[in-house]
């Protein structure tokens, strides 16, 4: 009896110590991962951490991201959408002097307000032109990454030319000619603000995951809540893996498959070796995590089937993310997949609530704690997938109905026209309704143009600025050339 009730003070006490503790807050983002690529979707895909955590976890069927890199990180950072704060069009590149405004206060920022030890890990692809706007100016307490967009696994070197660079995603629209052939590399990793040299022939997931680690056994996790922002390499290119990940997969295989499914498995064991070190240091109960992609997977080796499209389109495949949400003690409802409509931006209020802080009205992202946590309704109706006036595409979603415009599809040819898709009886866009519906199509056109009024110009560098910046650019990527 005694026994007994000595185990249930002891409950007591720590369930009144989580209560006042705020939790533990892991944010794991992946980069490039299709939607076929984790094995909640695809039997054939070696990711057994990640099932576990996500069945154990909330499922998030219809969480929504931007179409590359650099738009959604903008939406995990600030809780805007990329066309309220200028990164709307494309990625930011090594050569490009723009970045994510001083001005948007960022989510580490304000956790820090909280009393969070803040920490990011891996890729920041954000802007780094100015120290300003680089990691810890920008509210993390420590760097151990790179501020690129792509570089070696291995060697954490870029390698492109000029014409490489202008040209080397589809949402160009006119190719531009440019003369330059020479090839350059930079050099692009850091610790704080210091260069730094891993161990040589580190796989930099296991560089990331180790240094995660050594950041959960140093914490007073006791009376310091942590929050880690875990921004994997992978499985953006190159595709480069340990030679034992790739024996996980068939031999047929395609290399470039092969290769990049063994990324993803690489990916899953890093996801594997933090939880375990959360479970060690005794804090899984009081930690709170998301993964999710940054986008759809490329089509070169990423397989986003059933959904059409990939990464660098506004179809589903290009921006319906795989993610999930796992906390064995602040979700009331879990085991289950979630199909509720939650978008990137969502992210920083809905975290910013889970640490015990109040949202500000002004973001476009809303809190979507109970919607994940207890399987509510969701606390959007709509959402912007794109507005990009460089281009001149973009995609609207109100409920059930997508619009969209400017999108070249994968079947034809046909750039600017407008197509209307019922994403719940279509899911893979497949019959375009537009014709059948043009009072819709006409009402969700209104709807959009109230956000087209508030968006800023696209802050997007043009040739000759980049061509300039290539001819000083030196051997390490540097911030202070802006």
């Amino acid at each position: 009896m005694k026994l007994w009730i000595t185990s249930l003070i002891l409950n007591i006490l720590m369930t009144e110590c989580l209560a006042k503790m705020p939790p533990h807050i892991i944010f794991i983002v992946a980069d490039d991962l299709g939607w076929n690529d984790v094995g909640w979707h695809n039997p054939e895909m070696h990711t057994p951490n990640l099932d576990n955590l996500a069945r154990q976890g909330v499922i998030l069927d219809s969480s929504y991201v931007q179409q590359v890199c650099t738009p959604s990180r903008n939406c995990f950072m600030t809780g805007l959408y990329p066309f309220h704060t200028g990164l709307q069009h494309s990625i930011i590149k090594n050569y490009e002097a723009r970045a994510l405004p001083e001005q948007f206060e960022t989510l580490p920022e304000k956790l820090k307000t909280l009393g969070y030890s803040t920490h990011i890990i891996g890729k920041w692809h954000l802007g780094y032109c100015n120290w300003k706007y680089t990691p810890t100016y920008r509210g993390f307490d420590s760097f151990y990454g790179y501020y690129g967009g792509a570089e070696g696994y291995f060697s954490h070197k870029s390698k492109m030319r000029l014409s490489d660079v202008v040209n080397m995603t589809e949402e160009i629209i006119e190719p531009i000619q440019v003369n330059h052939v020479t090839k350059a590399k930079w050099y692009d990793f850091r610790f704080n603000k210091e260069v730094f040299y891993p161990k040589k022939r580190t796989y930099s997931t296991k560089l990331f995951s180790s240094r995660v680690i050594d950041i959960i056994n140093e914490s007073n996790t006791e009376t310091e809540p942590l929050y880690l922002y875990i921004a994997f390499q992978s499985v953006h290119g190159p595709f480069q893996v340990p030679k034992r990940y790739k024996k996980w997969y068939p031999a047929d295989m395609s290399e470039n498959r092969r290769t990049y499914c063994g990324m993803v498995s690489a990916l899953d064991e890093a996801v594997g070796d933090i939880t375990d070190a959360l479970e060690t240091k005794g804090i899984m109960d009081n930690a709170v995590i998301v993964f999710t992609t940054d986008n759809g997977g490329h089509y070169y080796a990423g397989s986003n089937l059933p959904l059409r499209g990939y990464k660098g389109s506004l179809w589903e495949g290009g921006t319906r993310g795989v993610a999930f949400v796992y906390s064995p003690t602040f979700l009331k409802k879990s085991s289950y997949v979630n199909k509720e409509m939650i978008h990137a931006v969502d992210w920083f209020p809905t975290l910013l609530h889970v640490a015990g802080g109040t949202p500000d009205r002004s973001l476009d992202g809303v809190n979507q704690w109970k919607t994940i946590s207890e399987g509510r309704r969701s606390s959007r109706e709509d959402f912007v997938y794109c507005i990009d006036d460089i281009q001149d595409r973009w995609a609207y979603r109100f409920r059930n109905f997508k619009l969209m415009y400017g999108q070249k599809p994968d079947l034809d040819n046909r750039w600017k026209v407008l197509r209307l898709f019922d994403i719940e009886k279509d899911p893979f866009e497949q019959e375009d309704i537009a014709e059948k519906n043009i009072d819709i199509v006409e009402e969700l056109k209104r709807m959009l143009n109230l956000y087209r009024d508030t968006q800023v110009p696209a802050n997007y560098s043009n040739v000759k600025e980049i061509t300039s910046l290539y001819r000083i650019s030196k051997t390490i990527l540097s911030p202070g050339w802006c």
